[in-house]
């Protein structure tokens, strides 16, 4: 697994991430386009227009939503425009109006004299500071790339690594054909949600690709549909195919699970042996279904345990 990375975002990053989501539109300022966004939060412009700024979280987007620019509105000119000097002053990444306001004329003068970002969207602040705070923290999320391929089974992401060549592709070819969901093939990029959760992506390039040694590179969709690819999946469990000797000491009852850590967050952890014969896709499925019954409750090895220390201790012997 490669270092954990915390990513730079940039205005420009954040435009392009929500593009759809956000509507946004660049009115001014697009020098300033490659400034640093330090932090997810949104900051509405309220305290600040009136010309306090000793507590100005500036290092956050700015937004301008109904009340501010009614506000800005109800100024002289001259005061309207020495307010927003003052904000674009302190250096802010860039700033938001919303609600299908028209950016002023000074804000667009300004956003150019100091190269910060002027930007607009039709949505409702309310509903553009909830979406834009979620790009943001996606954005900002830790994250890493792993050698691995990320098949979903039954609503669990299963990460399948493995030295190359031992059938990591393979067992995902098999599984996505009996019924099945891709997520990323070779290369696997995770990263941490604001719940906690560690959420698989493919990489761009090979986004809805797979390379078969022998057949060379597939695409899933056209092949099985487009219910045989997933954009992004949390995960649930990492499942290591190895050799034989590699698992000689491992319990074979299959009591509790070994966890492994990624990004901080413990991931439930199963080595699997490779040797000729064995069918590693219906393996790798029942693994998953064993998974989803132990959080259910159900878990087979502490039941047969049970059973078994009855049996030893005088109780009801099992039925034949």
């Amino acid at each position: 697994m490669t270092r954990t990375q915390q990513n730079t975002v940039t205005v420009q990053g954040f435009l392009d991430a929500g593009r759809d989501r956000l509507a946004l539109e660049v009115v001014g300022g697009r020098a300033g386009l490659r400034h640093r966004v330090a932090e997810a939060a949104m900051n509405r412009l309220g305290l600040a227009l009136t010309g306090f700024l000793e507590y100005f979280p500036r290092h956050r987007i700015q937004i301008l939503g109904h009340a501010e620019m009614a506000y800005l509105l109800h100024l002289p000119k001259g005061e309207r425009a020495a307010r927003l000097r003052k904000v674009f002053e302190s250096r802010i990444p860039c700033l938001i109006v919303t609600r299908h306001y028209k950016a002023l004329p000074e804000m667009i003068a300004y956003g150019e004299q100091y190269r910060t970002p002027v930007l607009r969207t039709p949505l409702i602040t309310k509903n553009f500071i909830n979406a834009a705070t979620i790009v943001m923290e996606n954005l900002m999320a830790p994250r890493m790339t792993v050698q691995g391929t990320m098949i979903e089974i039954m609503g669990l992401g299963v990460l399948l690594e493995g030295k190359a060549g031992i059938g990591k592709s393979e067992t995902a070819l098999a599984l996505v054909k009996k019924g099945h969901s891709l997520v990323a093939d070779d290369v696997t990029r995770l990263r941490l949600d604001s719940s906690g959760a560690v959420i698989g992506a493919p990489i761009g390039v090979t986004r809805f690709h797979m390379e078969i040694r022998g057949l060379g590179i597939i695409h899933v969709p056209s092949l099985f549909g487009v219910a045989a690819i997933r954009g992004e999946q949390k995960l649930d469990l990492i499942v290591t195919l190895c050799t034989p000797e590699a698992t000689a000491e491992d319990d074979r009852s299959g009591g509790e699970p070994a966890l492994r850590e990624v990004l901080g967050v413990k991931v439930a952890h199963l080595r699997i042996p490779v040797v000729p014969g064995r069918d590693l896709a219906n393996l790798v499925e029942v693994a998953a279904l064993d998974l989803m019954l132990k959080r259910l409750g159900h878990d087979a090895a502490k039941e047969l345990d049970q059973k078994l220390i009855s049996v030893l201790t005088g109780g009801e012997a099992p039925l034949d």
